[in-house]
């Protein structure tokens, strides 16, 4: 064998194979917050206000199986470029094995079945989202610190009459019981805002960019920019934006007379 031929098989042997696409059922991925932008809808020509999430491309770094030593069904994704003296060695013999790229974050998703998955697997977003679909976004809402009740929970306020400058914003009574003497648990009142895992259900995806892994949703996404999202299937009974259809007009005996079409119709 030449010496051209021997570096041949050698880069071909260190090339990573390309590995099965995973099960269509799987819908989850992880991403961050670019921003806010305004589109036309493709379809219905309507104005959105739509959030830009980067999204993937996802690594599967472990199977966790119900019949295996874990005793569940999971899926390791993991998420975003990391230096490699900056990941703990054990965590590092993970991304060895697993034939994939250091990253900076890994979550575990429980999936029903575990059957067509494996590790160093790749979740693009273009292969489980297309447009209409509706998704459900998670993320750690901005932190805004203590806050009073009239910011934290909607609270109107006490009359701003003559005498009560000073109690405006105040809570009031907190309706303490005689007999028990204390606040009884789960009383709205002042305290920690924001800060806390949130999730917005059922946002229409208005585009997918293959290219720059980009996904455009339409409305507010929790979270600061280059915060982490997660992206999943809604799980509203309703997956996909129905078709609009014609407003059937129909007089007082019930005949019709006429189809006026619905407002993205005529966009």
């Amino acid at each position: 064998m030449s010496e051209t031929e021997t570096t041949q098989t050698q880069a071909e042997a260190a090339a990573p194979q390309k590995s099965e696409p995973i099960p269509a059922t799987f819908r989850t991925i992880l991403g961050e917050k670019v921003g806010m932008t305004q589109l036309f809808h493709p379809k219905y020509g309507e104005l959105c206000g739509v959030t830009i999430v980067k999204a993937g491309p996802c690594s599967v770094l472990r199977v966790k199986a119900a019949d295996g030593p874990d005793g569940y069904d999971a899926v390791q994704l993991c998420y975003g470029a990391i230096a490699a003296e900056d990941v703990a060695v054990p965590v590092a013999g993970q991304y060895k094995k697993a034939g994939v790229a250091p990253a900076r974050v890994i979550k575990e998703y429980r999936v029903a079945s575990v059957k067509g998955f494996s590790a160093g697997q790749t979740v693009s977003v273009a292969e489980i989202f297309k447009l209409g679909d509706y998704v459900d976004v998670q993320g750690v809402c901005k932190g805004k610190g203590f806050a009073g009740v009239m910011k934290r929970h909607n609270f109107r306020g006490l009359p701003a009459s003559h005498g009560a400058s000073d109690k405006e914003r105040s809570p009031g009574s907190l309706a303490s019981r005689r007999a028990l003497g204390r606040v009884l648990p789960g009383q709205r009142m002042a305290g920690h805002l924001g800060n806390t895992m949130t999730t917005v259900h059922k946002l229409e995806v208005i585009k997918v960019d293959a290219q720059e892994n980009l996904i455009y949703v339409n409305g507010p996404v929790p979270g600061p920019k280059g915060g982490l999202i997660t992206i999943t299937e809604t799980v509203k009974a309703r997956k996909v934006r129905r078709e609009p259809t014609a407003v059937i007009r129909k007089t007082k005996m019930g005949t019709i007379i006429g189809k006026t079409p619905s407002k993205a119709a005529k966009k």
